[in-house]
């Protein structure tokens, strides 16, 4: 059963959710999406073109599980990321796409593994987002990354889209958001750390905090 069964519950916590990441700087004028899967199977997302510092609750979004729009507002355009991800991870229930700057950045460098562009700095990182995989550039809206995102997301909770940002999915929107604000602390680390030497945690450190699968 969905973490989120009473609607009008769901719609102030998204709003509350977006107006805290725009206030604090995660993402800037209409950028960034949230989502959460309700009881009987749908999604309540923000809409297309809408900022998070400004969305209502009256004007948030409806759609199928498929990303099909439903009732409201038309939904973002991402919203075929949010539906791939909601198929891979039975137990998710939020996901939350951002453009921020330092994970944003990161995505645009020529020299990362796409397998797993972040060392694992510190332990929350491990705890929190575990392996980041890069997945390859398509414009926004491009539902031609639909398939990739859903392989990715079977066995990762968090990606990074490139030249764009990160998308990360949770059993909560509170557990999502706070892998995505440690994503985005510990891709600033990274840049900090540029031409210093480092001490990431072990293979076996990191292993042993890694996220279950959610």
């Amino acid at each position: 059963m969905s973490t989120y069964t009473d609607e009008p519950a769901a719609r102030a916590l998204i709003v509350r959710t977006a107006r805290s990441l725009f206030q604090r700087g995660l993402t800037h004028g209409s950028t960034g999406n949230i989502s959460v899967r309700l009881a009987d199977g749908g999604l309540l997302l923000t809409p297309t073109g809408s900022s998070l510092g400004t969305v209502t609750e009256g004007e948030l979004s409806r759609a199928g599980v498929d990303g099909r729009h439903i009732g409201g507002p038309r939904p973002t355009k991402e919203a075929f990321l949010h539906a791939a991800f909601y198929r891979a991870r039975p137990a998710a229930h939020a996901v939350v796409h951002l453009h921020s700057t330092y994970a944003a950045a990161l995505s645009c460098r020529a020299d990362l593994d796409p397998g797993d562009v972040l060392p694992p700095l510190t332990a929350y990182y491990a705890m929190r987002v575990g392996t980041l995989p890069l997945l390859p550039y398509h414009a926004p809206g491009d539902t031609g990354l639909a398939e990739r995102a859903e392989q990715a997301a079977g066995a990762h909770h968090a990606v990074l889209l490139a030249n764009h940002g990160p998308v990360v999915a949770g059993p909560t929107l509170q557990q999502a958001v706070d892998a995505v604000e440690e994503l985005e602390e510990t891709a600033r680390l990274f840049f900090v750390l540029q031409g210093h030497a480092t001490r990431p945690l072990t293979p076996e450190q990191a292993a042993a905090l890694a996220p279950a699968r959610s």
